[in-house]
């Protein structure tokens, strides 16, 4: 952690620049620490509030708008994409379009504090075709809200932090080892999470083929389509025959479903 104070004191705003763009990007560096450890060096005035905020801000904006204009280019390929990397698969569409379906694009002011949503709701917003001035507009207030949050707790609690790190300096090496050993053990439940749910999703799945073969044999499988709103939006191809169903209502639809035939569902 000391290293983290002297790297912050002796690249200053570059650092703070660089380390937020990358998160911003996708990758896996956390930029809240940095944030806060600049905040707390504003406090004796070895760097500029002010500037640490700017320069997070502009950081920010430039990675979001990255994601906004391939998610204009590319549509709802783009966020398949990114949930194919991503750690939860699962929830990754889904979550982020059920909470824009239901904010729209104020929902970008809060999206940095949702794991998940922040890197996925600027190509959302791109996606459906919003504007850019919009976009910059909420997204821009997203990011201050969020560099913000970062700085101002550094400036308030910067006597506690400048003791937990003289406290972790002083452990050494084992503070870094106690702190990567969090982060593998957090990123290898993940990827067995993931593992996991594509062991199962390989097992219930059925091919195009194997769709098609059964209808064309008359054996007239129920096909659901239970995309969101927003994800039908964005790719309005349907199956022949499928019938959109509610998964908000799901208990309710389920009675209504027939127990002699195939049930096949898809979704984003």
């Amino acid at each position: 952690m000391d290293q983290l104070t002297h790297s912050v004191l002796t690249y200053g705003l570059p650092l703070v620049f660089g380390i937020v763009l990358l998160e911003q990007l996708g990758a896996p560096i956390p930029a809240m620490p940095v944030l806060i450890v600049a905040g707390a060096l504003a406090m004796d005035r070895s760097l500029s509030a002010w500037q640490v905020l700017l320069v997070a801000m502009v950081a920010s904006l430039i990675a979001d708008t990255v994601w906004f204009l391939l998610g204009r280019a590319q549509g709802n390929r783009i966020l398949k994409t990114l949930c194919r990397i991503s750690l939860s698969p699962d929830s990754c569409v889904r979550q982020t379009e059920s909470v824009f379906e239901r904010w729209g694009m104020p929902s970008l002011l809060v999206a940095k504090f949702i794991p998940g949503f922040s890197t996925v709701a600027p190509p959302m917003a791109g996606a459906t075709r919003a504007g850019l001035d919009e976009f910059l507009l909420y997204d821009g207030g997203g990011a201050l809200l969020w560099a913000g949050s970062g700085v101002v707790v550094g400036l308030i609690f910067h006597r506690a932090i400048d003791q937990a790190l003289a406290f972790l300096t002083s452990i050494g090496s084992t503070a870094f080892a106690l702190v990567g050993a969090g982060l593998v053990v957090f990123v290898g439940v993940k990827w067995w999470q993931r593992r996991r749910f594509y062991k199962v999703l390989r097992m219930a799945r059925i091919s195009v083929d194997d769709l098609h073969r059964l209808m064309d044999e008359g054996h007239s499988p129920v096909v659901l389509d239970v995309r969101t709103v927003k994800g039908r939006s964005l790719d309005p191809r349907r199956i022949r025959g499928a019938e959109v169903l509610d998964v908000q209502n799901l208990d309710g639809a389920l009675k209504d479903l027939p127990r002699d035939r195939e049930i096949i569902l898809y979704c984003t």
